[in-house]
């Protein structure tokens, strides 16, 4: 969501810190409110805030109500005594505003203002599309009215800069002369801060001005949330208040939202997507659910397995908290994904199932799953089996059925199928179904009626007017099966899609000529062509892609949000393109207006923001629209058919496709507009261009709550410029059936006047001729309906379907899925960093600090995939401590000092160290484990074992006496170094002896290891790793020691050496 709103403290303390306003124009009473919630010391606000003492107040709720005047909801020039009293009855209860209900709880004390009716005035700025509205009304107040009809009206056009000449011109006509200086100045500084700290709404009344200067006594706004990177060092950090009646519920990230409405309600939804949200939660409230629907959300974006775990897991904790009488239901639902591994994210879903099948059997709770996508077949497979394993009743549905049938089942209006159709595989699309078919459209529609008129037109960059002042022409054909494009981003899934659908649809050169991508040197990409590998050029630079590709006109941008706005306007620098894509959401609106009018200056195409794009069936797609090649083939797209369509949503789109081939001869193009409240073209752009062009049909437009972009379609249908057959249907029907306001999936899924309810609008387009059901249930049989009658009337001749080349699959993709396997070329056991958390030997690297394992037990985790009893790993970093270093003097700490001062880096200097452990220098860990085990093992007497040891190590020995369960081995040792010291003192267990002897004693006592095991990690070398990862620690010591002196190359001297040349040499 973009346009959020914010307390009015916030508001103000924008406007006090921000606003810069000239001469004579003072804003006055900046910084002084004090804020009051339940656990507010009055004494110490007292002491924090003086003036509460000596002035008079005014008190009132922050919490977005509008209003308060009216509802008795304002305390007017009260002293502090006051406030108290007056906030006694009110703080911290229920009160109703509207249909909302909520709990009074943060209240806002500001100084009173004395003054006259005729020094109150209103004032606003929202924006719009083709730039920001200023109204002002010279009488404000609570009895305003209806400011829309009153007010005086300033545009400020997108890229143009507001003037005091202006703003006393067109809205001061009506304020005396003395004011009108102060009131412009302040209006044109209010209008800069709106401008510079991004925000979409700024509502002033009353705005008072006297003699004394400008007061701000109440305000509302709302700030451009997307644009937080760019505002972040002014706003703050910014809590977003959620609307009255509704409890503030963090969301879970940018693409996982979840608004609790009914917390006690019985049907709850887990639904992907933002459009496809919106279907479902107005389907149930169409079936009478909406006083039981306990929660709105979506997760779209393509979450990971966590994210998806974390939010199922918030919604099964909430929906289990309460028990109903009728039991709970869940709606696992959504559209046909694009490019979302529908498997991968159940997983999370599934995992949150199983951890809560306990209460979820107590709550009677029934789950109702429908999804389509990559690889959603293994997704509804494994939610099918958890159903089985716990109990729990998890009905399961593919494409095969409605996308809302589910929601009637749920709710008891529709059976349940006992044996449900079951779709064709993912799979399915390497083999070539030659049989008959469904009737489909002739082989004449396989070239489009597009595609004619580009051969007749033979240029492929159009002409335009590039002057900023006035609108050029956009060219009404998008794509043909000779458009070319450039892709922004090194999205290689999504180009390998293109390339495949290319294929399929018979082009004879792929559709992407080439890739940008700044962030790498140019280079070349590999993809498939059908079955043979070619290569795609990856430029660094823009112009460069554009001068060696002259062929191009059209750039899909997956720039990032941060990037789109430079990037796109960047492009549309160049001639040649004349259709833009932009698949980003969450670009600043403001931004999106300024492309938007570069655009329309340049005659491009804009398709987005907040898009998966497009797709022309047999021609072209962008980016992921469409899906996988399996929903490609089952959707019939890669041949044109009879209906084209336009949507806001990406999901809906593909899921327009999947209801489209089931019911008429199949798409002839669609193209999903984008979210966002400015998308880049509306839906007349594109309906008007079907409506000239021959082969479509018949028209189908999925339009939603907010903005007024569908009565275009009205008036046109009114006018005749639209005459084909226009089925329509505007989401957001439940919208109006909710007692406080919800912002839906899309930034521009709100309605902010009656005209904007998708009820309005639905009731209006069928006033104006436009087809439209009764529900989403019905579009897909209104859409057979009047497909069928123009099949009836001859207008539509379906055909023999022609079937489609074959494409392999890729083989990544091929063992997601599970179809192919093959030998591994490695194997580990001991980690796997695969999924969302690290795992050391099956403990997940959360678990290994919360135990405090600490170095010794993660060792034994990936050493010897073991949890070790805690001596064990203390001994292990007791072992590290006293290998760590041995002086500089030693063959590895000398051969470390000296490559640390020939300049070497630190991996060569320790590796230059390493390199000399071995049997003589600290790399007798194992043998001596080795001798010793043995000699024990084959009962050798002490007498008859004699070792040479060389170190003398007390503190471990006495570590592993007082903690080992048993010590057999290392007191065989002992009682070998009793005899060797008889015989010379110096001869005791040295410290690599000990070592390995205790090593062996922990693995043979601790209950970890079979005697089998442990002799094998003796074996393997398990034991000279000790000393080389605690002799590392010194080496490094030692590289870093001679980098801080500064030490220069070293030389022998050559005292120090005794040259023995042949005699017949030195003679």
């Amino acid at each position: 969501m973009s346009a959020k709103a914010i307390s009015e403290q916030t508001g103000k303390e924008f406007l006090y810190k921000h606003i810069c306003t000239s001469a004579p124009c003072t804003v006055q009473n900046r910084f002084r409110y004090a804020n009051v919630t339940a656990e507010t010391d009055f004494d110490q606000l007292a002491k924090e805030h003086p003036w509460l003492q000596t002035e008079r107040l005014v008190v009132k709720p922050d919490q977005l109500i509008k209003r308060r005047g009216k509802l008795g909801l304002v305390g007017v020039n009260l002293d502090l005594k006051g406030v108290r009293e007056w906030l006694k009855p009110r703080l911290m209860r229920e009160t109703t505003v509207g249909k909302a209900k909520g709990i009074l709880k943060n209240f806002l004390i500001e100084p009173f203002v004395a003054h006259k009716q005729d020094e109150e005035f209103y004032v606003c700025v929202y924006a719009a599309r083709e730039g920001d509205y200023v109204l002002f009304h010279h009488e404000g107040g609570v009895d305003v009215g209806d400011v829309d009809a009153k007010a005086r009206k300033l545009l400020v056009a997108v890229d143009q800069k507001i003037t005091p000449d202006a703003v006393q011109k067109q809205l001061l006509t009506h304020v005396a002369n003395d004011k009108k200086s102060v009131l412009a100045s302040f209006i044109v500084g209010l209008f800069n801060l709106y401008e510079d700290l991004f925000f979409t709404y700024l509502e002033i009344n009353p705005l008072v001005a006297t003699k004394d200067g400008v007061y701000v006594l109440d305000m509302a706004a709302k700030i451009d949330a997307t644009a937080d990177y760019l505002c972040k060092s002014k706003w703050g950090d910014v809590e977003f208040p959620p609307p009255f009646g509704r409890e503030a519920y963090p969301e879970s990230g940018a693409s996982l939202k979840l608004t609790l409405l009914n917390p006690r309600g019985r049907i709850w939804t887990m639904v992907a997507g933002g459009g496809a949200s919106v279907v479902y939660s107005d389907t149930i409230c169409d079936l009478g659910g909406v006083n039981e629907l306990a929660n709105y959300g979506e997760y779209s974006g393509a979450p990971s397995e966590q994210q998806t775990y974390d939010y199922a897991k918030t919604i099964l904790s909430l929906m289990t908290r309460e028990k109903h009488n009728q039991g709970k239901v869940l709606i696992i639902g959504g559209s046909i994904a694009n490019f979302t591994n529908v498997a991968a994210t159940f997983k999370g879903i599934v995992r949150a199932i199983r951890d809560y099948q306990v209460p979820l059997k107590e709550h009677e709770v029934s789950i109702f799953v429908r999804r389509g996508g990559p690889n959603y077949q293994e997704g509804l497979r494994v939610m099918g089996e958890v159903g089985k394993t716990t109990g729990i009743p998890i009905h399961v549905f593919g494409t095969e059925t409605h996308m809302t049938a589910i929601v009637g089942m749920a709710l008891g209006r529709r059976p349940i199928p006992t044996h449900p159709p079951v779709a064709a595989h993912t799979a399915n699309f390497l083999l070539n179904s030659s049989g008959g078919g469904s009737p489909t459209p002739t082989s004449r529609r396989t070239a489009s009626f597009s595609d004619r008129r580009a051969t007749a037109a033979a240029p492929s960059s159009p002409a335009r007017n590039t002057k900023t002042v006035a609108t050029a022409a956009k060219p009404t054909n998008l794509f043909s099966k000779h458009t070319k494009s450039l892709v922004w981003g090194m999205q290689t899934r999504a180009v390998q899609g293109m390339l495949d659908f290319d294929y399929v649809c018979s082009r004879e050169e792929p559709s992407v000529a080439a890739m940008v991508y700044p962030f790498t040197g140019d280079h070349k990409q590999k993809f498939y062509w059908g079955h043979k590998e070619i290569l795609v050029p990856v430029y660094k630079n823009m112009a460069d892609a554009m001068k060696k590709h002259p062929e191009v006109d059209v750039l899909i941008s997956f720039a990032s949000l941060r990037s789109a706005f430079e990037s796109t306007m960047e492009t549309m620098q160049y001639p040649q393109i004349h259709t833009i894509a932009i698949i980003a959401e969450g670009i600043p609106e403001a931004h999106t207006r300024k492309i938007i009018k570069t655009a329309d200056e340049k005659g491009v195409n804009l398709i987005g923001p907040a898009t998966v794009g497009g797709i022309k069936p047999g021609c072209f797609k962008i980016g992921n629209t469409g899906g996988m090649l399996d929903n490609i083939l089952a959707s019939k797209l890669y041949r044109p058919g009879s209906v084209a369509y336009v949507s806001r949503s990406g999901g809906m789109s593909n899921e327009l496709n999947n209801i489209i081939s089931r019911t008429t001869d199949g798409v002839f193009e669609g193209v999903a507009i984008g979210g966002d409240r400015y998308p880049g073209s509306v839906f007349t752009d594109h309906v008007l261009r079907y409506q000239d062009t021959p082969d479509i049909k018949m028209i189908v437009v999925l339009g939603e709550i907010g903005g007024t972009e569908e009565y275009k379609i009205c008036q046109a249908i009114k006018e005749g410029r639209i005459s084909k057959p226009v089925i329509c249907w505007c989401i957001g029907t439940c919208a109006t059936m909710f007692s406080s306001e919800v912002q839906f999936g899309h930034a521009g899924a709100c309605a902010n006047q009656a005209s904007e309810t998708a009820v309005a609008k639905n009731a209006a387009l069928k006033e104006a001729g436009a087809f439209v059901p009764k529900s989403f249930d019905e579009l897909g049989d209104l859409i057979k309906s009047v497909y069928d009658d123009l099949v009836g009337k001859g207008v539509i001749v379906p055909a023999a379907e022609v079937p489609p080349p074959t494409v392999p699959m890729d083989y990544s993709w091929a063992r997601e899925l599970g179809l192919i396997r093959k030998p591994a070329s490695f194997m580990t056991s001991i980690c796997d960093e695969r999924g969302q958390e690290l795992i050391y030997a099956g403990m997940p690297i959360t678990e290994v600090f919360k135990s405090e394992l600490g170095l010794g037990g993660t060792l034994g985790l990936l050493w010897f995939q073991r949890r070790l009893p805690r001596y064990a790993c203390q001994f292990i970093e007791m072992c590290l401590m006293v290998t760590a270093d041995h002086g500089p003097a030693v063959s590895g700490a000398h051969n470390t000092i000296v490559c640390a001062r020939a300049g070497k880096d630190l991996i060569s200097c320790l590796t230059s160290g390493l390199l000399t452990i071995g049997d003589r220098f600290g790399g007798a860990l194992d043998a001596a484990a080795k001798q010793f085990s043995q000699a024990f093992d084959g009962s050798v007497l002490p007498m008859e074992f004699i070792n040479n040891p060389d170190m003398r190590v007390q503190i471990l020995k006495d570590f592993v006496k007082q903690n080992f369960p048993a010590t057999q081995l290392l007191d065989y040792a002992l009682d070998v170094e009793k005899i060797t010291t008889s015989k010379k003192p110096n001869l005791i267990l040295n410290v690599d002896g000990f070592i390995g002897v205790a090593f062996v004693d922990l693995l043979r006592s601790c209950d970890g290891f079979t005697r089998d095991e442990a002799d094998e990690f003796v074996e393997i070398g398990a034991l000279n790793g000790i000393f080389v990862l605690g002799r590392s620690m010194g080496f490094i010591g030692h590289y870093l020691d001679q980098k801080r002196l500064k030490q220069g190359l070293y030389r022998h001297p050559w005292d120090d050496i005794s040259y023995v040349l042949p005699e017949h040499m030195s003679m």
